[in-house]
């Protein structure tokens, strides 16, 4: 388009946007918007009293009002709005015959819009008497039409409550592509540059999401007994898992069940947690989520669910028991089951942007509601600020949506039970007005909140704007994923690494990440695998990503796995290429869960889930995500699991593998016995050269002697000495064993080279012998003070 004709074009939806009609509009269609040409709207009921109400607290409060009288109160913030209705939706009787919000044509639902006239502080509010739990709801919001000052106000579309604590999503998820009548503007309006300026009037009432009003005071007995685990973050294995994927095909979980929060609390589900020895899971988003448009126009989903909506509700999807507020007592039914089997849960949260996309994306909640308010704009008001690659980003700088977060937070924590979030791009949370500032408002008030201070908080400590990478810069109370621990062990067993310095660091804990203002080594999470990327049996499997089942051309998805398939690309036959694999997993494994910090394992990467070289699964509801259970019952795999299992309960029986203060490296008594020591193949201690040298071997003594800290009766903290041999190398190695000091003998406990572990433990070793490792292998040792080893 030329540059006048754009000009043209601009001006027609300005015109068209602020409800004058252009000279040559000749149907005055673009009188007050535009109707898109059809448009279906809900049956309207007569509106009901509304009461003046409280400003506070924010969203849909069920309460006995003035004169005792039971209803709902209902508040609103909408600092630029010139009106807000308030919409009930309920069963339409015999004589209302419409469209449902459910689907085309059902008749289900009649509207009720009641004007709420209180305003107080920016917050419209009101109480309507006998509106009761179960009650579905929205909001319209009337304001200007602006979009050049970033405003985007429109009535016709039915607004998602930000406070909503339960979501009715009806049928949306069965849309072939997001209905035009769910955006702001017109979709399909022919010149695309200028779409998003031109209104669309179409009701959106029909095709989106309804809160739920919800009960706050229902007595629960099983939830009011429940009990915290308040684990230790160094006593921490987290585990990552998502909801649906996690039970979907476990054959012990009944099948109505399965893939939803009442299967993850099945104690099918929750026994493998236990047997496996981890302390949390760590959810992928369970809060309410949509799906994307050019995703259902494919036939696919939103299968992780970093697309959220509704920051308060539980995902309906994933609830067995309805959504008419059943998820809300289903969520917290399943963190009691966990918690009784000594699981906490953490919510991974996506507080950084919404599914409402950028300037056209759908209109389903913040946009419509306050959207210079809520969201970064650019200078250029019409466009969105995007640190996120989402097209929105949330301007945690205004005090209404730092609230907005906090509230949640501690919602999730006060009432639905949970220990702990991780933040998805944390770093955008933390940007002032463009720069990343650990000082930030956000960052401020979590570190003052009496409530929020005391659970667990991991940052993803990146986003994709400038300046957005911080690893290891996020301030006490936090910790962070690391990806430089990720890099450097995957680095090191597909043999990449030029010389073992920066393996040191990440086996230790990463001192040189995180030992400053305060903060211990369980500030880092390890991990080796997370939900994006490859499984761990994928990452020996395969070297390139195979994304094509997502449509769009295997260009998703990143091109850096730091992956080595051992020589064949994917799944083979040959039985050496399938022993080396399995011994690559059992080195990542064991190197992760010796190393100090938090360590982090994926659901399914202790039994060999693949998802056949994606390593963007986002969109792959489907076997390709889903947990497989029966890989449980493959010899191979099942001893994985066993090896995974002994090594969590290893590292939970001694205080060495998981300290709660960095090693020193110095010699704390006179035979020079230190609480960290690194060796050579050839027994020596590791010197500045050998740090600089090319290396594929590196042996890990570990001192129980010198533990900093006491227990709780003030007795200082003792255990055993542990010796770690790592070798990447496709040649086996003689490795000299460390004599006195450090040990007289050494006892055999883990040999990656073996598949079944049983034939590894009580074998004895003398001190200063040479022992044979095995090509790409891994050993951990206990040191033996004074023993007269055997044969």
């Amino acid at each position: 388009m030329s540059s006048a004709a754009e000009q043209e074009a601009v001006q027609r939806a300005r015109a068209v946007g602020r409800g004058r009609r252009p000279a040559d509009d000749t149907d005055g269609s673009g009188a007050a918007g535009h109707n898109g040409g059809r448009g279906t709207r809900l049956p309207q009921a007569p509106p009901r009293t509304v009461w003046p109400g409280a400003p506070t607290p924010l969203g849909a409060r069920f309460r006995v009002g003035p004169d005792g009288v039971a209803g709902t109160n209902f508040a609103l913030w909408a600092g630029g709005a010139e009106a807000v209705e308030l919409c009930l939706f309920d069963e339409a009787d015999s004589a209302h015959v419409g469209v449902g919000a459910d689907g085309a044509g059902s008749g289900r639902l009649v509207e009720t819009r009641c004007p709420l006239t209180e305003l107080t502080h920016e917050i419209w509010h009101g109480f309507v008497p006998d509106v009761l739990p179960g009650q579905r709801y929205g909001f319209r919001v009337h304001g200007r039409w602006d979009p050049w000052t970033g405003a985007r106000f429109n009535p016709a579309k039915l607004l998602l409550d930000p406070y909503a604590r339960a979501v009715d999503a009806g049928a949306g998820n069965d849309y072939g592509a997001l209905p035009p009548e769910v955006y702001g503007h017109v979709r399909d309006w022919p010149q695309q540059q200028v779409a998003d300026t031109v209104r669309d009037d179409r009701d959106s009432a029909p095709y989106v999401p309804k809160g739920v009003v919800v009960h706050d005071d229902a007595p629960d007995d099983e939830w009011c007994d429940d009990r915290r685990p308040k684990t230790p973050w160094a006593d921490s294995v987290i585990y990552e898992l998502h909801v649906r994927g996690f039970t979907k095909r476990h054959p012990e979980v009944p099948p109505e069940l399965r893939g939803t929060y009442a299967g993850l609390a099945h104690p099918a589900a929750v026994e493998h947690l236990v047997r496996l020895g981890v302390t949390a899971v760590e959810l992928l988003p369970v809060h309410q989520f949509a799906h994307e448009d050019h995703l259902l126009r494919r036939g696919l989903r939103n299968y992780w669910g970093y697309n959220s909506i509704g920051y308060f509700a539980p995902h309906a999807a994933y609830a067995a028991s309805g959504t008419r507020g059943q998820q809300v007592g289903e969520f917290r039914r399943m963190v009691r089951a966990l918690h009784e089997a000594g699981i906490e849960v953490i919510l991974d949260v996506v507080y950084n942007h919404t599914a409402e996309a950028g300037e056209l994306g759908p209109m389903l909640s913040l946009k419509g509601i306050d959207n210079r308010g809520y969201y970064r704009l650019q200078d250029d008001a019409r466009r969105y600020a995007d640190y996120t690659g989402c097209g929105n980003t949330l301007h945690v700088v205004q005090p209404h949506v730092l609230r907005l977060i906090t509230d949640s937070l501690r919602y999730w924590v006060t009432e639905m039970g949970v220990d702990g979030f991780r933040f998805d791009l944390a770093a955008a949370l933390a940007r002032s007005f463009h720069d990343v500032d650990m000082l930030s408002p956000f960052l401020a008030v979590i570190a003052q909140d009496p409530v929020l201070r005391r659970v667990k908080l991991i940052a993803e400590p990146w986003d994709v704007g400038s300046g957005g990478y911080q690893v290891g810069a996020f301030p006490p109370l936090w910790t962070e994923w690391n990806d430089r621990y990720r890099g450097a062990v995957r680095d090191f067993w597909r043999g990449a690494l030029p010389d073992v310095r920066d393996l040191g660091y990440r086996l230790s804990g990463s001192s040189d990440l995180y030992a400053w203002g305060g903060r211990r080594p369980y500030a880092s999470v390890n991990f080796v695998t997370a939900h994006d990327g490859f499984t761990l049996r994928d990452l020996v499997t395969y070297e390139k990503k195979h994304n094509e089942a997502n449509g769009e051309g295997n260009r998703d998805g990143s091109d850096d796995n730091r992956s080595w398939n051992c020589g064949v690309e994917g799944e083979t036959a040959d039985p050496g290429v399938r022993a080396l694999r399995r011994r690559q997993l059992r080195n990542l494994m064991t190197t992760l869960l010796l190393s100090t910090g938090v360590p982090m394992l994926v659901a399914g990467d202790e039994m060999g889930r693949t998802q056949r070289g994606s390593n963007n699964a986002y969109c792959q509801d489907n076997e390709v995500s889903w947990v497989d259970w029966e890989a449980r019952d493959e010899p191979g795999w099942r001893a994985l699991f066993g090896l995974t299992a002994r090594l969590i309960a290893l590292r939970h029986r001694h205080p060495v593998l998981r300290r709660r203060a960095f090693f020193s490296g110095r010699a704390h008594s006179a035979d020079g016995l230190r609480d960290v020591a690194w060796f050579t193949a050839r027994g020596t201690e590791m010197t500045e050269a050998d740090w600089y040298a090319p290396a594929a071997t590196l042996g890990m003594y570990l001192s129980g002697l010198d533990i900093p800290g006491r227990d709780a009766r003030g007795a200082p903290v003792t255990d055993d000495s542990f010796l770690a041999v790592l070798h990447a190398a496709d040649r086996r190695v003689d490795f000299v064993l460390p004599g006195p000091p450090w040990a007289a003998a050494y006892e055999v406990l883990v040999d990656t080279c073996l598949e079944e572990q049983e034939e590894a433990p009580g074998t004895l070793l003398a001190a200063g012998a040479a022992v044979t490792v095995t090509a790409r292998s891994a050993l951990l040792l206990r040191a033996v003070p004074g023993a007269d080893p055997g044969t």
